[in-house]
Order: structure tokens, then sequence, then C-alpha cells
């Protein structure tokens, strides 16, 4: 392609800790500097060393302005490491490697610690727009009696109806729409049935539990709170996961005729993960041995009413400009935000008609080897952190080819907002 590589050097995450509706023990910020301070402590160069910090943030609480440089400064880079932060939803951990990626080829970094994080348990509570302007109004109230005739205008309803932020932010500004009703399109589009998305789901989680016991999440790094309690693996994994289970819950966004669950969704999740990627000269000066190189990214976008089908619109164009096919690569992550939504993915690379019509392909690609994708489970059991997940991805696919001997893997995922992103990894030497 022209490019100078990328290499990711190490990579660490935190647990995935599921919302538990309450605001989990950690802000975003912690997160991230956790699992930050543990992959730099390992490397032979200091934090001081980086020529940027770059963090993808869906959901930064308003204490935590500008959270890449502010978690770049907690973690010792010191004051002349840059620090900055993106958001795309649910891509802002791989759009902040993107943005490494081509810092390094254009030559202005050399070595850069990019990742994502979110902490969405403490997506915040607000008011509503008339208690809003109830406090307004009471602000310019200036004498006593003018306060107590505002105070009088108070009713209950105006500070029992909160409004939930997580699901303003889950809400497609453009056509109303919550992300899970988008999965309920494309469940429709295709077919799927609420047995065939319990039957994913409980396959992630199945999947999740034997990765664990065969020690395939060596890229999380335990989290410490403020009371010294050890949190050191995904809380939201099931080792009892089964269809009986799957099945006492009721379709959650719509309610007469879904099949969309709680269950078969991604989870809503707090946690952080990081990459070091760097450039060849990089590598040779610190004397490196990176997990692999990224060797091709692309963002697409489609209909916000089908977002989940954004892996196939970006994942497609990477295929084509190297000669692959599907099952040509050796793994493949793409993002469980439902179990609808990869299913669809997986049915639109068959359709001779969706391939034909929004691809402009001669036909199918074809049916993706499953055995092949998402080997460890997905975001339905471990939980889909918006800022983090993107970084995770790429992450665990390249510890999948490391662990399989293989060489090629696509991280892809659906972006709220109908965006798609994807990138093609290259494993390199043990």
């Amino acid at each position: 392609m022209g490019f100078q590589p990328v290499y990711v050097v190490d990579g660490a995450r935190t647990p995935f800790l599921k919302a538990r509706n309450a605001p989990g023990p950690f802000a975003a910020s912690d997160l991230a500097v956790q699992a930050g301070r543990s992959l730099l402590t390992r490397q032979p160069f200091q934090p001081s060393d980086l020529d940027e910090v770059i963090l993808g943030c869906a959901a930064p609480s308003p204490d935590e302005t500008n959270i890449g440089r502010m978690v770049a400064l907690r973690m010792g880079c010191g004051l002349d490491v840059p620090g900055w932060t993106v958001m795309r939803n649910c891509a802002s951990g791989m759009q902040a490697l993107d943005s490494a990626m081509a810092n390094i080829q254009s030559g202005r970094s050399q070595l850069v610690l990019a990742g994502g994080v979110d902490a969405l348990s403490r997506a915040p509570l607000l008011y509503s727009e008339a208690m809003v302007l109830w406090f307004a109004q009471m602000a310019q109230a200036r004498s006593t009696g003018a306060k107590l005739k505002q105070f009088a205008r108070l009713r209950p309803g105006m500070l029992l109806s909160p409004v939930i932020g997580l699901m303003k932010g889950l809400t497609d500004p453009v056509n109303g729409l919550l992300m899970g009703q988008t999965a309920e399109n494309l469940a429709w589009k295709f077919g799927l049935s609420r047995q065939q998305m319990d039957e994913f789901s409980v396959r992630s989680h199945l999947r999740a539990v034997a990765g664990r016991a065969a020690g395939h999440f060596g890229e999380i790094v335990p989290l410490v709170d403020d009371q010294g309690n050890v949190y050191a693996e995904d809380d939201g994994v099931r080792p009892d996961a089964s269809m009986a289970g799957m099945a006492k819950l009721k379709p959650f966004f719509d309610k007469k005729y879904g099949n969309v669950t709680a269950a078969n969704s991604s989870q809503i999740t707090d946690g952080a993960a990081w990459l070091i990627l760097a450039s060849e000269a990089a590598v040779n000066k610190w004397n490196l041995n990176p997990l692999g190189r990224i060797v091709d990214s692309q963002w697409a976008g489609l209909d916000p009413a089908q977002m989940g089908l954004g892996p196939v619109h970006a994942a497609t164009p990477i295929l084509q400009r190297h000669g692959l096919r599907l099952n040509d690569l050796d793994a493949w992550e793409i993002n469980e935000a439902f179990a609808a939504q990869v299913m669809a993915c997986v049915e639109a690379w068959k359709s001779d008609d969706y391939c034909r019509g929004q691809l402009g392909l001669p036909g199918a690609l074809g049916a993706l080897d499953e055995d092949k994708l998402n080997v460890d489970g997905g975001a339905v059991a471990i939980g889909h952190p918006v800022g983090a997940s993107g970084a995770r991805i790429v992450l665990h696919l390249l510890h999948v080819l490391r662990e399989r001997q293989a060489k090629r893997g696509m991280a892809s995922i659906c972006i709220g907002g109908g965006l798609g992103g994807a990138m093609l990894v290259e494993a390199t030497g043990g």
C-alpha cells in the first residue's frame, strides 16, 4: 500500500465490569490509568519516551475533559507528551488506533499509546427540561417573595422523571431509534429467530468461559479499588448460560413483536484497553518484540437504521484491496453489539442481493467460517464499554493469532449513527 508498517508492540486491558444499576467502582480515567500503568511498567522505554497518547472515549464525565491528556499526565508521561481524545461512538478505541497509525505513517510519531475507555455505569441521570427551566427561573428570582412564588411552581413529577443519559446516548439522534431497535430491523430483514439469537448468545458465554479456562485472556490486568478489592476477570461472563435461562427474558426494544433481549445484547460495561503502536524505527531503537502489525484500516457509512451491518461495509473493501476471501483470514473479531447484528453480517455476506445491491459486488462473498469468528466469545458475554471495544477486539485478535500460530485476521465493529470500522492485522514472530 506504500505505507511504512505500524507495529503493535504490546497491549493490556482491564477486566470489563458489568453495570449493575449503580455507579461502578472506577471512573473512566481510573480504568485507563490502571491499565496503562501496568502496560507501561513492563516496557523497556519510559512513559516520557512516548510521542503521544490517544484515547477514545464516548462518554467521559464532565470532570474528565480531554481524558486522553488527563490520563497521560496521571500515568507519568510527563508534561511534554501530548495527550488527546477521540470519539467515534462504538469505535472510539479503534479510531484512536487509526489516528496513531496515521501519525506514525506520516512520520510525525514513532511510539504511541492508543486505546479506549468508558465507564458506562457512571452515565449521568439528567433533569427533565421542565426541571432545568425551573432551576433557571429560581436562579433569576431575586426577592424572597419571587423565590417563594417560583418554589410553589415545583411539581413532584418534575423530580420523579429524570432523563437517563445512557438511553439518550444509545438513541440515534437522526432517526430516533434505540440501537436495539436497529438490531430488530436486521433480525426482521434476514429472518433471524429468537432461538437463533439466544443460541448465538449462549455460545458467546461458553466460548468466553472456555477461553478463560485455557488462559486466552492474558491481556487482562487486574484492577484494585480504593478499598483494596481486586477485580481480576470480566464479571459478566456466565458459566451457567443456557437456552432455558435466555428464554426467561422478555424482548426489551420491541416488547410486542421483538426478539432482542438484554441477554442477547451486549452488556452495559465499564472498561479500558490500550495498545502500544510503533514504527519500524522505534521497534529497532528499543529492541521491541511486536505482537503483530496493523496492515490496513477502513471506515464506511450506511443507513443508521441498519447500523449493525457496518462491519460488512468496512471489512469488504479491505478484503478487495488485498485480494482476500472471507475464509482466507485465520480469525475474525466482530464486536457483538447484539447477537442479531453479528448474525446479520454473516447473512449479508451470503446474500447475492445484498452484496450486489449494497456493496457493488458481482455476487455473494460466501459463508464466513464461524469457527474463526469470536473464538473466545464477544461482547454479549464480555461486555461493551463503548469507547474501549474497538481497541479490545484488535488486541484480542492479535492474541488469538499468536495462540493459534496463525497469520492474518480482521477486527470489525458496527458504530451507532450508521458507520462501520475494520482493521486487517498480521501476527509477527512469537
